[in-house]
């Protein structure tokens, strides 16, 4: 996925940490359309990084 296709951030999608992480919501991810395999702690996915080889 290019930059140019990500969908731009909205107050709704993301909230911050105590410690100043940025911290996507399963709304963003959904808007957004697939997976990034980040290991996200909100993903509807279902990505689990520790079966991934």
């Amino acid at each position: 996925m290019s930059l140019s296709s990500i969908p731009p951030l909205q107050e709704e999608d993301y909230y911050l940490t105590t410690e100043g992480y940025k911290v996507f919501t399963e709304k963003y991810h959904l808007k957004r359309g697939s997976c990034c395999q980040s290991n996200c702690r909100h993903c509807p996915y279902g990505f689990d990084s520790r079966t991934v080889q």
